[in-house]
Formats: C-alpha cells, sequence, structure tokens
C-alpha cells in the first residue's frame, strides 16, 4: 500500500494537473514545469505576502505547455524546464522577449525503501540489477514532450542502458508522476528531478544519488512573459528574478545561472 505521505503527494499532483481557483479574479495563470511543484508553491506564498498579488500555478510538463500556449491558452508566465520551448515561442512571437535563464536542474538515481538498487554504484547499480534479473520497472517521465525524460533518456544512453532498461520502463506524464511512481514503491527504482527528491515525503520513501551533470544535456530552465501578460504575471517575474525568488529556487535545489 502506498504511504500516506505518498498518497497526499499524489492527491498534490493530481490537483495541479487542473488549474486552480484563482483567489481573486486577478491572479493570472502560470504554466510551470513540474519540477517546480515544491518552490514555487514556497516562491508564490512569499510573493503574495511580499505584494499582497497572487498568481495561480498549473504544473505540467514543458512541452505539452508549449503546445497549449501556441494554441491560445491564457497562460501570463511560462517557466519551461527546457529553454528551447520558449524560444520556440518566441520565434512565433507569442512571447515579450526571449525570457530570461531561471535554474538550471539537476537529475537524481532514486530508490524507494525496499528496494535492492544499490545508489552508491550510481548507474553502475542499476546495472548490476539488470544482470541479476531483479529490475522489474524502472520510471522517468516521457522523454517524447518532458525535458527530465529526455535527460533521464541520455543518461541511460551514455551508460549504455537505455536498450536493456526500455521495455521495463514506467513513464509518467511529467516529472512529478515519475516521482510519485518512484516513491510509490511500485517500482524498483527512477531518475527524476533533484527538486522533488527533496520534498519531504519523497525523501522518506527512499534514498537518491546525484547523477553526474556530464551524463546529460544541461537542463537550462528558462522563464518568459506571454504576449497576454498584464501588471501582475509581470511582478511575479520579476520576483522570481529577484534576490528572494533565486533564494528559493536555490533551497529546493536548483543552480542558478551565474551562481550564488
Amino acid at each position: 500500500m502506498i504511504p500516506s505521505a505518498i498518497a497526499r503527494f499524489a492527491a498534490l499532483l493530481l490537483v495541479c494537473a487542473f488549474p486552480l481557483r484563482a483567489a481573486t479574479q486577478d491572479a493570472p495563470p502560470v504554466a510551470a514545469a513540474s519540477d517546480l511543484k515544491f518552490a514555487l508553491d514556497e516562491a508564490i506564498g512569499l510573493f503574495r505576502k511580499d505584494t499582497g498579488r497572487t498568481v495561480r500555478p498549473v504544473y505540467g510538463s514543458s512541452g505539452n505547455f508549449m503546445r497549449q500556449i501556441q494554441q491560445g491558452a491564457p497562460f501570463e508566465v511560462f517557466l519551461s524546464a527546457d529553454e528551447h520551448f520558449v524560444f520556440e515561442l518566441s520565434r512565433r512571437g507569442l512571447t515579450v522577449d526571449d525570457g530570461a535563464l531561471y535554474a538550471i536542474g539537476r537529475i537524481v538515481l532514486y530508490a524507494p525503501n525496499g528496494s535492492s538498487l544499490r545508489l552508491e554504484d550510481g548507474l553502475d547499480g542499476l546495472r548490476r540489477m539488470i544482470d541479476e534479473g531483479s529490475l522489474r520497472k524502472f520510471a522517468i517521465a516521457n522523454p517524447e514532450h518532458a525535458p527530465y525524460g529526455r535527460a533521464a533518456r541520455e543518461a541511460l544512453e551514455n551508460a549504455r542502458l537505455w536498450d536493456v532498461v526500455r521495455p521495463r520502463l514506467v513513464l509518467g506524464e511529467n516529472v512529478s508522476q515519475a516521482a510519485q511512481f518512484s516513491a510509490s514503491g511500485s517500482v524498483e527504482g527512477g531518475i527524476f528531478a533533484l527538486s522533488l527528491a527533496m520534498s519531504p515525503a519523497v525523501a522518506r520513501a527512499g534514498r537518491y544519488v546525484l547523477l553526474p551533470e556530464s551524463s546529460h544535456a544541461p537542463l537550462r530552465q528558462r522563464m518568459v512573459l506571454t504576449r497576454r501578460a498584464g501588471d501582475t504575471a509581470r511582478a511575479f517575474y520579476a520576483w522570481i528574478s529577484g534576490p528572494a525568488g533565486r533564494a528559493v529556487l536555490q533551497r529546493h535545489g536548483f543552480a542558478l545561472p551565474g551562481g550564488g
């Protein structure tokens, strides 16, 4: 049975799959990569305290958000886990500019409690499980539209494990769902965002180790204002770019562009 803490985490993700009701009529919708769930929830609370304003976050995969914005979705800010999605929207004239790099993401190899995956050996531990025949299921985000899924695939490819792991994959629609699958204990391990592995429920449900930055292309996370952006969206964008916003991101495991 899924532990109660993980059940609450799963419920959070279900809620976040749908637009939340705004506390006020002027709370603009913000499209945010799901690796930002815990960091951005904290940031929005602090932004509200500092300014008296709020925004309405919707979490999901960056690739899906790009397509939704192209199709007219009313998001005013887009925080992507892959800067290329922002560049594509900018090229199409749907944003005010090319946006700003706000974070560099990291991925982890995660083993739920009870798994025999030896994290101290990194991906060699995963290879050992495969050789022993004890790896049945392994979770990542869907690499077709989730940047963290693509990074996971690259790490497995660079370790020459992709072809043998692929038949055992359980794909999350986004990286939060991959974290949910991993922490539930229904798989032997997974690769997903450090920012989610650090969340209390997921951290209690298992262990993790950072994978080398060299194992995948950098997860350069970029945010941008869409052409729909109003005053509150612009204020939030500026707040995230400032010292308070950067401090929140750093607390949740993101590297900051420019350091510090």
